[in-house]
């Protein structure tokens, strides 16, 4: 689905500022894949989603998306098929519109031209969607989104997310905000919709044990570059000291990031 060839990003470039945040990078991310993606601060995560979902184009390389060259295609034309969640919950939301407007206008959107309407048969719809989150909030319809917690915000991002019918979706630490009950429910959601929904996924977390917990494919990045790419079995027998390890043995070095070493394993 997704294939990114011989991509470098170098921000600032010929100045004392000039930073490289991806070297060389080449990867495919196969449809159905859910990837966790994990390293420590400035090991290129968000650089990478980055360019997948077309905030700024690469510096040397290329973006392939079903076998269409995308490289130059601004985030507004990609954001048709990808879709996006950050790791502060009032992005993916506007909170100064009601529940239903918010997801009406989502719904559109996975209905491209088309035209729909607000009315009964939709507000049945949405508060039968919404019964999925079992957060009470199909009852809050005519709420605006503003005065709902940060955990409600993002499980709603993630629902309207999905009702969008994207073929890739990019997470980027969407739990991170959030206390443990409320990033495990978004977790569960994740899991569950990328299940029903049959979608790709790339999932960046600093959590190993989710890293590790949660989809089928692994992807570790130092420094701009990805180390380390493991899915099916090898996947599932790893262990946080044997991740540990591995990226020792790849880099000789100590892995140093001390917020992904020492996060709770029920955070």
């Amino acid at each position: 689905m997704i294939r990114l060839q011989s991509v470098t990003q170098v921000f600032n470039p010929g100045t004392v500022n000039e930073n490289t945040a991806l070297r060389n990078v080449t990867m495919k991310v196969r449809e159905g894949d859910f990837i966790t993606v994990i390293g420590s601060n400035g090991a290129g995560k968000s650089t990478l989603l980055n360019l997948i979902s077309g905030t700024y184009p690469p510096t040397v390389g290329s973006v392939h998306v079903n076998d269409v060259d995308v490289t130059r295609h601004p985030e507004y034309k990609r954001a048709a098929y990808i879709g996006r969640i950050f790791q502060n919950p009032l992005l993916g939301t506007a909170g100064n519109m009601t529940l239903e407007d918010n997801m009406m206008i989502t719904y559109r959107k996975g209905f491209k031209g088309l035209r729909i309407s607000l009315n009964h048969r939709m507000r049945d719809f949405f508060r039968t969607r919404l019964k999925d989150l079992d957060m009470g909030l199909e009852n809050r319809l005519k709420d605006n989104v503003g005065l709902l917690s940060g955990g409600q915000r993002q499980a709603l991002t993630l629902l309207m997310m999905v009702l969008s019918e994207p073929e890739l979706i990019l997470l980027d630490e969407h739990t991170a905000a959030l206390d443990p009950k409320n990033a495990q429910i978004v977790l569960d959601l994740t899991t569950r919709f990328v299940s029903e929904y049959r979608l790709t996924a790339m999932m960046i977390t600093h959590n190993m044990h989710h890293a590790i917990q949660y989809g089928n494919r692994l992807l570790m990045m130092d420094n701009g570059e990805i180390i380390l790419d493991v899915d099916g079995d090898e996947k599932r027998a790893l262990t946080v000291d044997k991740l540990v390890k591995k990226f020792h043995e790849i880099r000789h070095r100590d892995f140093e990031s001390d917020e992904v070493l020492l996060t709770d394993p029920n955070e």
